[in-house]
């Protein structure tokens, strides 16, 4: 950046501010009205087809089972001066009895809300006039231009039909996208003056002492007597030129609804209710003062519309490598900041970690715990999502290396994260696969549902045992639930699958070289795992060091244990991040930063998650977990925003630890949060929320939560597909290897 950049900034920055805040602001507003409208609108759309189909199938359903009353009622008390009363009669009961029916199933919903609508309004003013009927008149006049909302067979066939070879089928879904397009909004403005003029003329009556008899067929002016005047006038002045419609209406509910609950002779509150809810949800209409104030707002700041608030050329580049936690949460939160941003990773997915242990053991699928990036950031105008694997960074140049494509950049975060550790003995790897990605955790579910195969069709019992002798080295958090996952896997999971063995006779052992399992856990914590998992039958090893590992098994203190499925969870080892910088390092390859997570030497560089190694938890270490990449990603971008920006940077980053967590079982956990600590099933409940709260997405949770209360309740695995390579033959595995 020149120095006349540099100086113009200051001046630019009151401006900037005040722009982005608004469109903060404003955004904000227009998404919980967006949230809404998706979660809460189609159940309320829902309630009010079903409340009205009610109302007339019951009154129909009478008037059949009473045919001569309903007859003797149309020819004398209830006459249509232009309809036979016979056929009046008729035509009434066939609208009441069959239309409600397609509108509560949203089945043709405008078919079924025009004959409605036109009953509503016969009844209205050839006989007695009511609140209620005006009010049915209004409601189905919004179904019949609008349609039924999510939660109908409507939208469910809308797609199939329109691409039909039923005739008139294209047609007729086109011609009803048209009429929602183009004359619902009006309908919505002129709804909205309706009850705006309801209201005015509520409240001017109520000062004036009059009864406003002449407009009682048109307005409903009995239902809003209960209003106080100045609120009525007030309400009904906002509601006639359309602004704060939204913020009126739902004020209005508010009211209503406690009014009903009061005064239980308020009866068409309801349907008062029913028309606030679709000003609520769908807005004003288009002749309104804030479609008005939208339209001029997005043009003062496009960002409101979709469109980029800056242009990107000539800004400070930020290129973020891996989308982990701490990539993504950095790259989130510079979202905004005059600054472009390129997010890299090797993969287009973000994948959340602590739970591919339930890929491998066949308990989720791994669509389930990841996440595509690029939609994460498509409201990002100034994040660009780039799938690529780093080779090499060149600080001097300020580049990043893709091979042999390069990328500038001004700031550098390095959120790269670590593989698997095997101590120096990587000839293990092959024998001994770990859990880092996706493909690690197919391939271990893979190898274990092989090994119950091959051992359903071996004759050799002690093969079989071999086959079914599953050894994890390393007991923290990943090897304890590792364990404690194919132990019920084996004893639940695949009961009465198999002919020639019981899956329950598997053996799960677990090593560790430490005294204790979970060393990082309170003691007490660590022994009542260990317990759980004993329970669950498996062995645990403690003070134990693996010495070799090969095809066949493993030697444990020089004693040979034979098991044909070895996982690894003993180690970690950073990326070659600090090798690329030339950067001091500790003994498992992490770079060491300085207060502000930046590399020494590099003040535009920075490190974070498990490539950083940084004594900001009261002078230890930062653990390698989920929330301190988090925070540090956050971090790292309020670093950058007060940087570009010319404003004070934040104090030095400081790790809050908020606990740590490992389950053990379907029904078994442990929690350790310093101050307090849970075990059993109430650290278990804690332990899904936390993770299912952590995925990305809300279609992973929901996913993830199903398949795992499906499974919970069945014993049920959840995707047992053994996929990937051929397994290879007993006799193969030392040359396929």
């Amino acid at each position: 950046m020149s120095h006349e950049t540099i100086a113009a900034v200051p001046r630019a920055r009151t401006s900037f501010t005040d722009t982005v805040w608004i469109a903060r602001s404003v955004n904000i507003h227009a998404a919980w009205f967006r949230l809404a409208r998706v979660t809460i609108w189609p159940f309320i759309d829902l309630g009010i087809r079903i409340w009205l189909a009610q109302i007339f199938f019951v009154s129909g359903v009478l008037k059949v089972t009473n045919w001569h009353t309903a007859l003797d009622l149309a020819a004398t008390e209830y006459p249509v001066s232009w309809m036979d009363p016979v056929t009046a009669a008729y035509t009434g009961a066939a609208i009441e009895v069959i239309c409600p029916v397609f509108l509560a199933a949203g089945l043709m919903t405008r078919y079924a809300a025009v004959p409605m609508l036109v009953l509503s309004l016969v009844i209205q003013f050839s006989y007695r006039a009511f609140d209620s009927q005006i009010f049915w008149a209004c409601l189905f006049g919004w179904y019949a231009v609008q349609g039924a909302g999510p939660l109908s067979l409507d939208r469910v066939l809308r797609r199939g039909l329109e691409g039909s070879a039923i005739p008139l089928a294209p047609r007729i879904v086109r011609a009803s996208g048209w009429v929602r397009l183009h004359v619902a909004p009006v309908y919505l403005s002129a709804m909205r003056i309706w009850l705006a003029t309801s209201l005015l003329s509520s409240g001017s009556n109520t000062f004036a002492g009059g009864s406003g008899e002449a407009l009682v067929r048109w307005l409903p002016l009995e239902t809003l007597a209960h209003y106080p005047a100045r609120l009525a006038l007030f309400s009904g002045v906002c509601m006639l030129v359309g602004f704060g419609t939204r913020y009126v209406a739902i004020g209005l509910m508010v009211l209503t609804a406690f009014g009903a609950m009061m005064d239980v002779r308020a009866g068409n509150g309801i349907y008062l209710l029913m028309t606030l809810a679709i000003l609520a949800a769908h807005g004003p209409g288009p002749i309104s003062a804030d479609s008005i104030l939208t339209t001029w707002l997005k043009r003062q700041y496009p960002s409101l519309a979709g469109k980029p608030a800056f242009a990107l050329d000539g800004l400070p580049r930020v290129v973020i490598v891996g989308a982990g936690f701490g990539g993504l949460a950095c790259a989130a939160a510079l979202r905004g900041v005059r600054v472009s941003v390129t997010l890299v990773d090797r993969a287009n997915y973000h994948l959340f970690q602590p739970l591919l242990y339930q890929v491998a053991t066949a308990a989720v699928s791994p669509g389930d715990i990841a996440a595509p990036i690029r939609p994460l950031f498509r409201e990002s105008f100034n994040t660009r999502v780039l799938l690529g694997t780093v080779t090499e960074v060149d600080p001097g140049r300020q580049v990043v290396k893709l091979g042999s494509k390069e990328l500038g950049y001004d700031y550098l975060v390095l959120a790269t994260g670590a593989a698997h550790s095997y101590f120096g003995k990587d000839v293990w790897q092959p024998f001994a696969p770990g859990l880092k990605r996706i493909e690690d955790a197919t391939e271990v579910r893979r190898r274990l549902l092989t090994a119950f195969e091959q051992a359903e069709g071996s004759d050799d019992p002690e093969e079989r045992r071999s086959l079914l002798t599953f050894l994890i080295v390393g007991g923290g958090p990943t090897g304890v639930e590792l364990a404690g996952a194919i132990a019920e896997l084996a004893r639940f999971g695949m009961e009465k699958e198999f002919r020639r063995f019981d899956p329950a006779s598997a053996r799960v052992i677990l090593v560790q070289s430490a005294p204790r399992v979970l060393p990082t856990f309170d003691a007490k914590l660590a022994a009542l795992a260990q317990r759980s998992l004993e329970k669950l039958g498996v062995e645990v090893l403690v003070g134990s060091r693996v010495d070799h590992i090969d095809a066949q098994g493993v030697s444990v203190n020089g004693r040979r244990i034979a098991a044909r499925t070895v996982l690894w969870a003993a180690g970690v080892t950073a990326s070659p991040a600090a090798s690329w910088l030339k950067a001091e390092a500790d003994g498992a390859g992490r770079a060491k930063v300085g207060a502000d997570l930046s590399v020494p030497g590099l003040p535009n560089v920075y490190a974070i998650g498990d490539t950083a190694l940084s004594n900001a938890w009261n002078g230890q270490p930062v653990p390698g977990l989920a929330p301190a990449a988090k925070q540090g990603g956050a971090y790292v971008a309020q670093v950058i925003r007060a940087r570009v920006t010319g404003q004070a940077p934040p104090q030095p980053f400081r790790y809050r630890h908020r606990g740590s967590l490992a389950t053990i079982g379907r029904k078994s956990a442990v929690a350790d949060f310093g101050f307090v600590k849970l075990w059993g099933a109430p650290a278990w409940w804690l332990w899904g929320f936390v993770h299912v709260g952590f995925l990305v997405g809300a279609r992973n949770r929901v996913a993830t939560m199903t398949n795992w209360f499906w499974a919970y309740l069945t014993f049920g695995g959840g995707i047992r597909l053994i996929t990937g390579a051929p397994p290879a033959q007993p006799g193969e595995v030392a040359s396929a290897r």
